[in-house]
């Protein structure tokens, strides 16, 4: 979308970023391709652009929408906050960017790491509006056995932030994570010079997100309805003893139902583009013959 203004003799034109109004807050978004909608929801970094290099070898198939969610780059916040329930903020953010871009049809969704927690929800609260949920590695520890002693260790991290800064408990999440051959990659995403947002969305995220979302009390019997709309995905790379990968190990054996291995690690959709969009429209198809 452009706008042509006119200063003095001179045109001048205007890129219109497209913003969704709602409540508390100003949601960018970016659509690509045709077809039904997929719908995108950020990680940590918050971000649509970490989607895009997945979306453009899905283009043929869906009109793909990215956002950034509240509070991150380009989705500015207005007026006050409900903190105390933000992933239920997130997830209501999801559902109105559904009903704005697709009024017609339910969106497929898929959700990454905070975004994969960010998909639950939504499907709980919103499940007329997905189609199908494609949920990657969330880092959902009540579902684990070590629930404690994880929230007592992301706790610490927290804490370090709070004395000494967002690089040393950048580092200490990528262990946390266990990131391995991912960490420099993560490291880079909080580093204020590697990108324009990344200094306020590190803080933002740290504050807001670090300390509750993974701590989110997600009951499995509540998914039990919605079980054939829910789609598991974990990535070969990962660390099998990562939080985010247990998890879905954990729903995939209480809700009876197969946990899909993609290419590359956590953000395998982004660093494996090409091999991991192709995998995840298989899956689609192969669940749902009309993509």
């Amino acid at each position: 979308m452009t706008y042509i203004g006119e200063k003095g003799s001179s045109a001048v034109a205007t890129r219109i970023m497209p913003q969704l109004e709602v409540p508390g807050a100003s949601l960018y978004y970016e659509t690509l391709g045709t077809g039904p909608m997929l719908l995108c929801i950020s990680g940590a970094n918050g971000s649509a652009d970490i989607w895009k290099p997945m979306a453009k070898r899905l283009e043929k198939h869906f009109t793909i929408a990215m956002y950034d969610r509240r509070g991150y780059s380009r989705s500015l916040l207005s007026g006050a906050q409900d903190y105390s329930h933000r992933l239920e903020t997130d997830a209501d953010d999801a559902e109105r960017l559904i009903r704005h871009l697709s009024p017609e049809e339910p969106a497929t969704v898929i959700g990454s790491s905070s975004g994969g927690l960010v998909s639950l929800e939504l499907l709980l609260r919103h499940p007329d509006a997905v189609r199908n949920l494609l949920c990657h590695e969330p880092p959902a520890m009540k579902l684990l056995p070590d629930c404690e002693e994880l929230m007592a260790a992301q706790h610490d991290i927290y804490q370090l932030y709070r004395k000494q800064g967002v690089a040393p408990a950048a580092e200490r999440f990528a262990q946390f994570i266990k990131a391995g051959s991912e960490t420099p990659g993560l490291l880079r995403s909080f580093d204020p010079k590697s990108g324009s947002y990344n200094f306020a969305n590190s803080m933002y995220w740290f504050e807001r997100e670090l300390p509750v979302y993974g701590e989110h009390d997600f009951h499995i019997e509540s998914f039990k309805q919605y079980q054939n709309k829910l789609l598991l995905l974990n990535s070969q790379d990962s660390d099998p003893e990562a939080m985010q990968y247990r998890s879905n190990v954990v729903l995939s054996e209480q809700l009876g139902l197969e946990l899909h291995i993609m290419p590359g690690g956590h953000v395998g959709y982004a660093v494996h583009a090409p091999k991991f969009a192709q995998l995840l429209y298989d899956i689609l198809k192969d669940k749902d013959s009309s993509y």
